[in-house]
């Protein structure tokens, strides 16, 4: 096994030193400070680090066993730290990502992750596939919105389709409390049974796994919106991909 230099790597805050003392806390009364501690250095709002693929191996230990601590938390960290694009960090680490494949792809169906967590851990097994644009785009699932530009007249877009409501709000809209907007259009959501693809495999996952929420919200993201300045009708899908970024 190659010993990692910790100290000679780097993280959010600096030299990735704390790191293998961190992990080799975890696995008692104190995991979830220490986890948040762990994402806040290797994955610093959705940043990845050469000290966050060094930790791939650990994430492998600990999501098959080997190493104490949460799978479903390993195998989020792992998914997140695989969008990075580095095809060589890919290569490298090819064998703990197909570990930690597999544990992915176990846990989806395993009764415990809330709504939010299971869209991430969608997300995760995404990434950990190299499976393209959904890895990250999948996460306006979980806030319940994407911000999108109208494909025809370019006017800036909030397609909602959560506790607020479905609808897409031109202008200024906050999902946290009452839209002040320009109009309002509709959303059409997709039947279920003519979903295709990236679609119909996420809409069968939620099923599956019992989340009829995230299932529903599926359907709009996979369906129709109206901008509301221009009327041009567009598919929600269609433009996350076009304009995600």
């Amino acid at each position: 096994m190659t010993t990692i230099d910790w100290a000679a790597l780097t993280h959010a805050y600096g030299s990735a030193e704390d790191i293998p003392g961190l992990f080799a806390r975890l696995g008692g009364s104190e995991d979830d400070k220490i986890w948040s501690q762990l994402w806040s250095a290797l994955c610093h709002q959705g940043s990845v680090y050469e000290a966050s693929w060094a930790a791939m191996p650990v994430l492998a230990d600990i999501a098959r066993g080997r190493a104490p601590g949460e799978p479903i938390q390993a195998v989020l960290m792992a998914g997140l730290i695989a969008t990075d694009p580095d095809t060589g960090e890919h290569e490298r680490y090819a064998r703990e990502i197909a570990e930690l494949l597999e544990v992915a792809r176990g846990l989806l169906g395993v009764p415990g992750p809330g709504p939010g967590d299971f869209v991430y851990l969608q997300m995760a097994l995404l990434s950990l596939e190299d499976a393209g644009t959904w890895a990250e785009a999948l996460e306006g699932v979980a806030h319940e919105e994407y911000e999108l530009e109208c494909p025809e007249c370019e006017e800036g877009l909030y397609v909602a389709f959560g506790s607020y409501g479905t609808f897409t709000s031109a202008g200024d809209y906050v999902i946290s409390g009452a839209p002040e907007a320009k109009g309002r259009g509709h959303l059409t959501p997709a039947l279920p049974e003519r979903l295709t693809g990236i679609g119909a495999r996420l809409y069968g996952e939620a099923v599956a796994a019992g989340h009829a929420e995230v299932a529903r919200a599926l359907t709009y993201v996979f369906g129709r919106a109206h901008c509301p300045s221009c009327g041009a009708e567009f598919g929600v899908s269609d433009e996350v991909e076009r304009q995600w970024v």
